[in-house]
């Protein structure tokens, strides 16, 4: 039963925490944060691969996935919140050491933790995860419009990212023809139904992104100061984050390895197995 993916919840405040989790209880734990739009849905076909070293555990953040999350006006939805709640959640676990894998939003998570708790990382792997201004591509030129105008015009003209459509876009995006045929419908499903469920959350955390920017000068301070062995995986081809993004940490973090995939957004659904093997591999000499 050990490499099994068991579905769990705790309670985290005034939240229930979603979570999976998978591998052996005394193994080194690796913290797998999701991203936009999705959950921790979206490693579902590693955990397997992962959970033969490690033990895996994948939180569905607060307004994503099956974690039973307060409404607006109960619950701030920001990028500071989601990492308190998740903070609370791994003292709650009792992790007292952990590598990050991080995602699109579980970057600016994964990143306050580390900056808050840098004695428990033992390395992080970002995917397609930005702490650097390079990379950020002009499909963040609404989302910028509205850091500068908060009128509920700029509000409203960003629910053109919430429909069917942009998803679509976001998983087919920069994927080779002949590499579609892995996408999965249900996962688009998923991620839709996230979006529908309420379309004003995602909406504020449109809106708090630029708090994440802000502190990009501090988590290169983290990187630079205690240098964490850090590994890239990248969907080159991902409309919201370049490839730029992942060269860049190489600026802080000389030994950084980096491999960049002919992909999109959504690396996961068509590199995954290779994805697992350089995490496996890298985390077994690293850490």
């Amino acid at each position: 039963m050990i490499n099994k993916t068991h579905y769990k919840t705790v309670n985290v405040g005034n939240t229930d925490i979603f979570y999976r989790e998978a591998g052996n209880i005394t193994s080194p734990t690796l913290l797998l944060l999701h991203g936009f739009p999705t959950s921790s849905h979206m490693y579902r076909n590693i955990i397997p691969m992962l959970s033969e070293n490690f033990r895996v555990i994948a939180p569905d953040l607060p307004g994503f996935g099956s974690t039973i999350a307060p409404p607006r006006g109960e619950y701030e939805y920001t990028f500071e919140n989601l990492y308190k709640t998740i903070e609370e959640f791994i003292e709650i676990l009792a992790l007292d050491h952990y590598a990050i894998f991080v995602f699109d939003y579980g970057a600016p998570v994964g990143f306050r933790l580390a900056t808050a708790n840098p004695q428990k990382i033992t390395a992080i792997i970002s995917q397609n995860g930005n702490a650097y201004e390079e990379g950020l591509l002009a499909a963040w030129d609404p989302i910028r419009a509205y850091w500068e105008d908060s009128s509920q015009k700029s509000r409203d003209a960003l629910k053109v990212f919430l429909t069917e459509d942009t998803t679509h876009l976001q998983y087919h995006h920069g994927v080779p023809e002949d590499m579609k045929m892995l996408l999965s419908p249900d996962s688009m499903m998923h991620d839709q139904w996230i979006l529908d469920r309420d379309n004003e959350i995602q909406l504020d955390l449109f809106g708090d992104y630029k708090s994440n920017i802000a502190l990009y000068p501090v988590w290169q301070e983290y990187l630079r100061t205690y240098k964490p062995p850090f590994l890239a995986t990248w969907g080159k081809n991902d409309l919201f984050f370049g490839p730029q993004g992942a060269e860049a940490f190489k600026k802080d973090l000389p030994d950084a390895e980096i491999h960049l995939f002919e992909t999109g957004h959504f690396a996961l659904e068509t590199h995954g197995d290779e994805i697992a093997s350089l995490v496996n591999n890298f985390l077994l000499n690293k850490t």
